[in-house]
């Protein structure tokens, strides 16, 4: 199969991370790096690449098969519909854009082609990890029966360091809830589906920063399901992603801790210790009566390698999106009522975060 041509715009760090894939992968080369930064021309020169400070020079210069924009948020969708405009399929890295608003325009646009709309590639990597695609696989198989409530966390420690290096994490939109929980968002919603309604409280105590460091949140699902989220960047745990999923290096391995649990009519699973225990058909389902238990099998793999790999073939027109400009915006769109239900101190509906 042909190789396809792929350009990188933004050489920081998730920039670097897609570039060293590329390079890997036997599907796509890297033809071209954009980034207005002068320490970006040596690593172009490093990969032997071309060039360009703007977005628009490689547009008008260079013919590429597609663009992963690891760029600021705030820039996201101008440089989308610059691609969009040129007939480029382009990966967005996560969120999708700065703002709810914003992201509309984009969808909008989008949703007006079918082919536009299956060239736009949102990247929350996650929905590829082997943990979420078999988790799913359980809960569509009914062993669950009705998913009826599910409970997750995100607890970690950010060192001081984490602060010092960036003071506008320590003010208003710098906290867990904009920088960690949209993340958080997609699982849910790739697990539970849609998210209708949220509630939260939040405290910023412990740091005592403008911002929060520790946050609740109650979650209603479109299905009936209702859930709890607790997040904080203060609290000694292991029971993140990160540190449970294995798959990013760089954070330590807490392989008995989990940070999602799903419960149905029939059964639960805990993610991603993947510990599954549910009533058999023959069984009367009380809570005086025993499970059947066992750890649903699981073969891990690098979710970003296999987000690449899936970009290429929605470049070749072989897969649909696994994560569309919909998808983008709905993990916005929770993210952000979650803010105002913190502001507000009242249940905030998702529909009205427009």
């Amino acid at each position: 199969m042909e190789m396809l041509n792929l350009a990188v715009v933004g050489a920081g760090l998730i920039g670097k991370s897609h570039i060293r894939l590329i390079k890997a992968s036997d599907s796509c080369n890297l033809v071209a790096i954009v980034d207005p930064f002068e320490e970006s021309k040596l690593l172009a020169e490093e990969h032997h690449v071309p060039h360009f400070s703007k977005l628009s020079d490689l547009i008008s210069v260079l013919e590429v098969d597609g663009v992963i924009l690891a760029t600021p948020n705030s820039l996201h969708v101008e440089q989308a519909m610059a691609c969009i405009e040129a007939g480029i399929p382009v990966l967005i890295e996560k969120p999708i854009s700065h703002s709810v608003s914003e992201a509309n325009t984009l969808v909008n646009l989008a949703s007006r082609s079918e082919e536009i709309f299956n060239s736009i590639l949102i990247g929350h990597h996650r929905m590829h990890s082997p943990i979420m695609q078999r988790t799913r696989e359980v809960i569509d198989s009914g062993v669950l029966g009705d998913v009826v409530a599910v409970n997750g966390s995100a607890l970690f420690y950010k060192p001081d360091e984490y602060f010092l290096a960036a003071k506008w994490r320590t003010q208003e939109g710098g906290g867990p809830i904009l920088i960690n929980l949209i993340h958080d968002i997609g699982n849910l919603r790739y697990m539970c589906g849609e998210i209708t309604a949220v509630q939260a409280i939040a405290s910023n105590r412990h740091r005592n920063f403008d911002v929060e460091d520790s946050v609740g949140i109650t979650l209603a699902f479109e299905n009936g399901a209702i859930g709890t989220f607790i997040l904080s960047d203060t609290a000694g745990s292991g029971q993140s992603w990160e540190q449970t999923s294995q798959e990013n290096k760089a954070y330590t391995t807490c392989k008995d801790e989990d940070c999602y649990h799903v419960a149905g009519t029939s059964g639960s699973l805990s993610v991603p210790t993947m510990r599954l225990k549910y009533y058999t058909e023959d069984r009367e389902r009380s809570w005086w009566k025993p499970f059947e238990s066992e750890r649903v099998s699981l073969e891990r793999d690098d979710p970003l390698r296999l987000q690449l790999q899936h970009f290429c073939n929605v470049i070749r027109k072989t897969e649909p999106p696994l994560v569309t400009v919909h998808d983008g915006l709905q993990n916005l769109r929770v993210t952000e009522a979650v803010v105002k239900a913190v502001k507000e101190g009242k249940t905030i509906y998702v529909d009205d975060i427009h």
